[in-house]
């Protein structure tokens, strides 16, 4: 008679085992305006892969959270002792890090036509390389970020399409679906960035926490979907 069992495991084998090639999947949530996004944008693909993480970007803006906190611009220019040892802390921590740092004129940029691309382009290949390529221009080389053409030679130097990705990010359907992520990111209590929310809904706050997030969600198995 046909033996219809599924074959034994071999030994010391467990769904652990064989999940082990599922990364888990870290949210890393950015604000192309945002200083210490510049630092967790250079730095997380590194770490992540260091971790056995992947990295699922998310491209955001914060202006409409700060406005319902009653803000109409930064923290760190409403608060100027804030603001002064914002800038002390990431010249100590661009230096650790090897990364450029400019302050640039006006400060926070306008990221809107930055976050759109990104946002439209979030599961393309050249994801990693256009954010960091962005967060240079803006706060290693203090250049103007809003710039439409500023945009188009940093898509060209990475090897995206960049009139194709110009055209979707000025798209009806890319301006609502970043709307949409705004929204998301309140419902999953995000309030500043970076952030980092791993698979579980845990949430980690802040450039400080980017290693913390990446270690905890380390250690999970990825779930089967």
């Amino acid at each position: 008679m046909k033996n219809t069992q599924p074959p034994a495991a071999p030994s010391g084998t467990n769904i652990v085992s064989l999940q082990q090639d599922r990364k888990p999947v870290v949210e890393f949530w950015y604000e192309f305006a945002s200083t210490y996004s510049y630092l967790s944008a250079m730095r997380i693909e590194t770490l992540a892969s260091d971790y056995g993480v992947a990295i699922a970007w998310k491209p955001f803006l914060l202006g409409p959270i700060f406005k319902k906190l009653g803000w109409p611009t930064s923290p760190f220019n409403l608060y100027h002792a804030k603001g002064h040892y914002m800038w002390r802390d990431m010249e100590r921590l661009c230096e650790r890090y090897g990364l450029p740092l400019t302050m640039p004129m006006p400060f926070p940029q306008d990221s809107l036509l930055a976050a759109r691309i990104a946002h439209a382009g979030q599961n393309q290949p050249w994801i990693g390389a256009f954010t960091r390529a962005v967060y240079i221009a803006e706060f290693g080389q203090g250049l103007n970020i809003a710039d439409e053409g500023l945009m188009a030679e940093l898509l060209l130097e990475i090897g995206a399409p960049a009139r194709q990705a110009l055209e979707t990010a000025h798209s009806r359907e890319t301006k609502i679906s970043l709307r949409a992520a705004v929204t998301e990111a309140e419902k999953l209590g995000i309030f500043g960035a970076p952030s980092f929310v791993l698979p579980d809904g845990e949430l980690y706050w802040g450039d400080d926490r980017l290693e913390q997030a990446l270690e905890a969600a380390g250690n999970m198995v990825a779930a089967d979907v």
